[in-house]
This record gives structure tokens, sequence and C-alpha cells, in this order.
């Protein structure tokens, strides 16, 4: 494995072995995730990147060693206290019926209060704010339920956000956007590290966005890492061709001087 750098880390993975019925997914893995940064994980169908996220989030327990939240083992941390401290958007989220949006992203202040907590005028802000950055501000009273797919994961989005959380975990949370959403989104993750200090760790399957916007790049195949650091560090036609089994060339994108995968095309054998 391949390894650039490891800054501090508020949330770690130690030698997890995380599986499904009798087959492990994840085996012996190892991860420090750099803190005020964007990790992304990428990898082909079936490595491992969600477990892998799911294990970091407690949504998954591993089998053998441990995670850390901010140094504690995360299994023995009340799930209250773990949500103030990490917000998570997985794959798919399913509302209650008839809920509205405004209704759901209130949701996010959960972990903010108390038996004896009444609604504040901070939680409002955080609520609103969380709405008008993910651009569903105007959709505050309509149905959940009524939304387009895009729409409904800006909304989830918000919820999390609304969380103020300092880490954030999203898995594929471009999923069901059209590519101008996708854009908006990444670049919102962007502002919320480089201005906010928040770290975030994101599996995304398209190489570039993954190069565009991550500063710090896990490469995964198998339940392994295979390499990890900064993209233009770590991004070359090997490595590509090692964890996904594609020929390309790596040039530069012309706009964020990152890495950009150019595949080469052309079939090895007959597709029908």
């Amino acid at each position: 494995m391949t390894t650039a750098y490891l800054p501090k880390s508020p949330l770690q993975a130690e030698n997890i072995s995380v599986g499904y019925d009798d087959q492990y997914v994840l085996n012996a893995l190892s991860l420090d995730i750099p803190a005020g940064e964007t990790t992304v994980i990428i990898g082909p169908n079936g490595c491992g990147k969600s477990t892998l996220l799911k294990s970091l989030a407690r949504l998954l327990s591993p089998r053998t060693g441990v995670v850390r939240l901010e140094g504690d083992v995360i299994a023995h941390q009340r799930t209250r206290d773990i949500a103030r401290r990490l917000g998570i958007l997985p794959q798919s989220s399913h509302a209650p019926d008839d809920i509205r949006v405004r209704d759901l992203v209130a949701r996010g202040r959960y972990p903010h209060q108390g038996l004896l907590t009444r609604w504040r005028e901070q939680d409002e802000r955080a609520v609103s704010k969380a709405m008008t950055a993910t651009a569903v501000a105007s959709l505050a009273d309509r149905r959940v339920d009524t939304l387009s797919g895009g729409q409904r994961q800006r909304v989830w989005l918000a919820m999390v956000l609304a969380q103020q959380t300092p880490t954030l975990l999203l898995d594929e949370p471009t999923t069901w956007l059209d590519v101008a959403h996708q854009i908006e989104l990444l670049e919102l993750m962007n502002h919320l590290r480089r201005d906010h200090g928040k770290t975030l760790v994101m599996v995304l399957h398209d190489l570039n966005q993954a190069c565009r916007y991550a500063t710090h790049l896990v490469a995964m195949k198998a339940g392994h890492i295979i390499a990890q650091g900064r993209p233009a560090d770590i991004v070359t036609p090997e490595m590509i061709d090692t964890v996904f089994g594609l020929k390309c060339v790596v040039i530069e994108d012309p706009i964020a001087h990152t890495p950009m995968i150019v595949p080469l095309g052309g079939y090895t054998h007959s597709p029908l």
C-alpha cells in the first residue's frame, strides 16, 4: 500500500474485519481519517467502500479491531454523544410518511435537544442555514414523499448539516443528482472544509470528481486499501489499472490542476 501522508485523525479504524454472514468484506483494515480534510474513498463495486463508511459510523460492528472517534472506542459511546460529533448521510434514507421538509431537516437538531430543552433560536438558525445551503428552502412546506430523488437527497443532506457536527460521512452523496447539482454539492462540501474546518469522508464513483475534490484519496480493492494520499501523489495509470482494471492516461485537469483520468477505451474481447 502506498501512503503519502497521515495528519492528525479524529476518526480511526484499527485492524477492523467486517463481514456479512460468513463472508468478510474488510480484512484487518486500518485507516486514519485526516482532520480538516476531504477524504474520498474510491474503488470498484463490491470492494467494501460503503462497508467501511458504515463501520466508521457505527452502523456496522467490526468482528475484530476497533473504530475510534476522537480517541475513544466508538462502540462504547452513547448514540447522542456520537451524533453531536459525527453526521452520516447513508446511500438510501427513508422519511416517515407525510413528513414535511422543514420538519425532517429539524430532526438534525435532535442531538442538541434535552428532555427539557425547548426549541431555541440557534436551532432555527441551524435549520434555516442548512436548507439555504442545500437549496431546499423553497420546499420547506412540501411533503418529502412528493419530491424528486434529487430533491430528497438534498433534503437529507440539509438534515445532516443541521446537526452541525465537526465530521461528516457521506455515502455516494451525488446519487440522484444531475451533474449541475452534483457540482453544487461538492462545492458546498469544499466550502465546509475550507472555510469551516469540517472533516469530510465521502464515497464517490466519479473518479474525476474524486480527484478534483479530495484532499486525501483512498483507493480500495477487495476489502483492502491499495493506495492513499493526495490525488496528485497517488493517481497514476498503473494505480487505476490495479484498482479498476481500466487502461487510461492521466492528464492535468485544466481548471482544477488535479489529475484527470482519460480511459483509453476499446474492448479486449467482443462485447456481444
